[in-house]
């Protein structure tokens, strides 16, 4: 059973409170929380875009399986050369493939993460299927965060239906856990049921936990809100948002404010969000299909010839 120290920081890491991690100090390493706790803020860091400050908290020749994969993850999101990720793709395929069997020399909670940052790094590379079979979709692998991981991946696919089936499976073997609610707000907002009163809920609830700083549940809230047609209170949101990330949103913040500006009157406020976004996270998926979409309307328009003007007989 997790100490109530370890139980915080995965309540804040759940929850996107990541500048908190990255700032806490770590247990003596002789303590039986410092490898998981490590583990999470190391996890912080790369959440925040700090892939290299995560990797330089761990050592070079740890043998702990969980800490290797961290380290992979890191190199991984930090590579700009194809070589560099793939190199660091093979790292974490290997360490999949070293985790199983009965006579692995890791603990069921190593397994778990190797697993997580596995499937995520294959994820973020295209790699679907693959990112699947390693966080075990549709096996009951009773490992919460692996299901979680499974329903993004799912929902980032459009195939709601099979993150649902994953969520209601989890909710046979697990406790109300609040990632097992942060999982069922997700798929919410995705599928708009009950007018995304369950999102709505969750996220407001865990806003009012005066203890917490999280502007990833700004921005979560702020685009349910867009979604709800409450762009007032939406543009709120993503304005606090803004502010605990120090005036320099992340992607998902200055996307939904562009949606937000889009939204309002003055288009002008919504084009010049829009070249921020393009310009500081060029990979946006917003970003990517605005491109796509115009670059169809350049094809198509160019198939097609405009008739010459009518001329009334005189």
């Amino acid at each position: 059973m997790d100490s109530s120290e370890l139980y915080h920081i995965k309540q804040q890491f759940t929850l996107g409170a990541y500048k908190s991690l990255v700032d806490l100090t770590l247990p003596d390493p002789s303590s039986p929380d410092y490898t998981p706790t490590l583990v999470y803020q190391a996890r912080a860091h790369i959440a925040l875009g700090e892939p290299a400050a995560a990797e330089a908290l761990i050592s070079a020749d740890t043998d702990n399986l969980a800490l290797k994969s961290v380290a992979a993850l890191a190199r991984f999101v930090a590579a700009d050369a194809e070589d560099a990720r793939d190199t660091a793709l093979e790292e974490l395929r290997d360490l999949s493939v070293e985790i199983e069997g009965n006579d692995a020399e890791a603990s069921s909670w190593e397994k778990g993460i190797v697993r997580v940052l596995a499937g995520t790094a294959f994820a973020r590379a295209g790699e679907i299927e693959e990112a699947l079979e390693t966080l075990g979709a549709g096996n009951d692998t009773q490992n919460l965060e692996a299901v979680a991981y499974t329903v993004q991946v799912y929902l980032s696919i459009n195939r709601p239906d099979l993150a649902r089936k994953e969520l209601e499976c989890a909710k046979r073997w697990t406790e109300d856990d609040l990632l097992l609610q942060l999982i069922e707000a997700s798929v919410g907002l995705t599928t708009g049921k009950d007018g995304y009163s369950d999102p709505h809920s969750f996220y407001t609830e865990q806003l009012a936990n005066p203890s917490l700083t999280s502007p990833h549940l700004l921005t979560a809230r702020g685009v349910v809100r867009l979604l709800r047609g409450e762009v007032s209170a939406a543009k709120s949101d993503l304005e606090e948002a803004e502010s605990q990330w120090g005036g320099k949103p992340d992607a998902e913040t200055l996307a939904a404010q562009t949606v937000a500006a889009g939204l309002g009157a003055k288009s002008a406020d919504a084009d010049e969000l829009y070249s921020r976004l393009s310009t500081e996270f060029p990979a946006h998926p917003l970003v990517t299909s605005c491109q796509q979409k115009a670059e169809l309307f350049d094809e198509l328009s160019a198939k097609f010839t405009v008739p010459p003007l009518a001329v009334a007989p005189a």
